[in-house]
């Protein structure tokens, strides 16, 4: 996984890091580091997978309970 990000003739390296962070949070890069970052026993991973689908069921009932 590769992200590149040039740096345009007189622009100012804070304006180029921040577009980097942008697209590395696009990305969900940081969220893949947090999770490598402390070993997670599969009894927890299995419970954060089962709360991500529930939480992810929930918005969809809701999306479509509006529209």
């Amino acid at each position: 996984m590769g992200i590149r990000v040039q740096v345009r003739d007189n622009e100012p390296i804070d304006k180029a890091l921040r577009r980097l962070k942008r697209l590395c949070n696009a990305e969900g890069m940081d969220r893949a580091v947090k999770a490598k970052a402390f070993y997670e026993k599969p009894s927890e991973r299995r419970r954060r997978k089962a709360k991500e689908r529930t939480k992810t069921i929930r918005i969809a009932h809701r999306m479509r309970a509006e529209g």
